[in-house]
């Protein structure tokens, strides 16, 4: 009985090993048409638009970097980055291809065609475009809203506190 019992637990311990190990590749992989949903999404988004100035910021720190110890390479530096950083640009795939692989990863491929529909909508890029101005206004009119909350709530507070401890009487001069 105890061996049958320890058979049986190392049995369902290798199950559940082999279970976990699988876990993760099962996880990775991502259907053609789902990456290509994200990569949908992910377009429609712009999400990778922030990033656009990287290789070129780079670049430029780059060549003021070699310019300061060989001024007089100037033009021959600026010519020699830009070359290289232009060999780099392809590598901007690299970042898009797993930006959607991330996007894969937490939405289904029907959420990533619905948000890759809206956003290519005209309300969707509207909100692309608008989004942060409103944000801005919503966190300005968020301070003015909880600026006049705070201000009443002591205000209601202080009065509480007249009727839970009026104040004690001044002490009288005694001579």
């Amino acid at each position: 009985m105890v061996f049958s019992r320890t058979l049986r637990g190392g049995l369902y311990a290798v199950v559940a090993l082999a279970g976990l190990a699988s876990a993760p590749a099962m996880a990775q992989e991502i259907s053609a048409s789902h990456l290509a949903a994200a990569r949908e999404a992910v377009d429609a988004i712009d999400t990778t638009e922030q990033f656009d100035q990287i290789l070129p910021n780079a670049a430029t720190q780059i060549k003021a970097e070699l310019i300061v110890n060989n001024p007089d390479l100037q033009s021959k530096i600026s010519e020699m980055v830009d070359d290289a950083a232009i060999a780099l640009a392809p590598r901007r795939a690299d970042l898009e291809n797993e930006i959607a692989r991330i996007y894969a990863k937490i939405f289904t491929e029907q959420e990533l065609r619905e948000i890759g529909q809206f956003y290519s909508s005209e309300a969707g890029r509207k909100l692309i475009k608008q989004g942060p101005q409103a944000s801005r206004e919503m966190m300005a009119a968020a301070d003015v809203w909880s600026n006049g909350i705070v201000r009443d709530l002591r205000d209601s507070a202080q009065k509480g506190m007249a009727k839970l401890a009026p104040p004690a009487a001044a002490p009288t001069k005694t001579q």
